[in-house]
């Protein structure tokens, strides 16, 4: 009876969602960017010299710990946060989650905004992401640098989260969930098709409609826990190689190796490996 009793407890305590313990617990990257933040609606609103900007970093940091708790929800037990906004350090270090590592700064290579990415992660989450430079009723829609028109590979336009997304699946890495404003969550949909979404805001012209940002991040958390609970569901984002990438700037900067200038400020790359084509393109814009 004794030993029935013992089995029982072990058993209880391995399977338990309180249990703390998951041997096989997911390996999530969360990259958080500033400009699909909830209540973002100026660019100085994310820069250091912004008089909001202390505000709103702490935005970014409870948005990114509501993320994080939706993965240990979920059974995350490694958690690895991308400061990928600006200077690469604005999340505040002291409030962030425990549980997560920070990768703060920018190395020059060029995963650039997907820096620690790699084959052993489980999932992606993009949080506070934004539409694409040129994108109507949008907040703050840019590609990278406000240099930049346009970017795609083999004929796709793409916004951070399709470059990101790409680097993320090099390493057959699922983006399954983003949240920003309701345009970056359309654009990802129609490039990942699956992926579970939360839209914080929508743009309507230059002004912006959201929730409150307690909401957002109990939504947030939700959401990720949903999405890291339906793994099955999604599939890196691929493209098929020989890749081509035609980049669209306002102004062209010193001549990259291997690219070729098809117009004014319009340049092709072309090369077999995707990463390969990341690297031209950090360098180009």
């Amino acid at each position: 009876m004794k030993k029935v009793f013992i089995l029982t407890l072990l058993l209880f305590f391995a399977f338990s969602p309180y249990s703390g313990q998951n041997p096989q617990g997911l390996k999530v990257f969360i990259g958080v960017d500033m400009e699909g933040l909830a209540g973002v609606v100026m660019s100085r609103e994310c820069s250091s010299s912004g008089e909001d900007y202390d505000y709103f970093r702490r935005i970014m940091t409870l948005e990114t710990n509501a993320a994080i708790k939706g993965a240990m929800a979920a059974g995350a037990t490694d958690i690895l946060v991308r400061d990928s906004h600006g200077s690469g350090r604005n999340i505040l270090t002291e409030l962030l989650d425990r549980n997560a590592k920070l990768l703060r700064a920018w190395s020059g290579g060029p995963k650039s905004m997907m820096e620690g990415i790699d084959e052993t992660f489980d999932a992606v989450i993009f949080i506070g992401y934004h539409a694409k430079a040129g994108t109507p009723d949008a907040i703050i829609a840019h590609t990278m640098s406000g240099n930049v028109i346009d970017v795609s590979i083999n004929g796709v336009s793409l916004p951070e989260a399709g470059i990101n997304a790409l680097i993320a699946g090099h390493y057959d890495v699922p983006v399954v969930f983003l949240s920003g404003d309701k345009a970056i969550c359309e654009q990802a949909t129609g490039l990942f098709g699956e992926v579970e979404i939360y839209a914080v805001k929508e743009g309507i012209g230059r002004a912006e409609l959201g929730v409150h940002p307690e909401v957002a991040r109990e939504k947030i958390r939700a959401g990720v826990t949903k999405a890291l609970l339906n793994m099955d569901k999604y599939k890196p984002y691929k493209l098929n190689p020989p890749y081509t990438m035609v980049l669209k700037v306002r102004e062209a900067k010193a001549e990259y190796p291997g690219a070729k200038k098809i117009g004014e400020g319009e340049f092709t790359y072309t090369s077999s490996d995707i990463m390969d084509i990341m690297l031209a393109f950090s360098k180009m814009h």
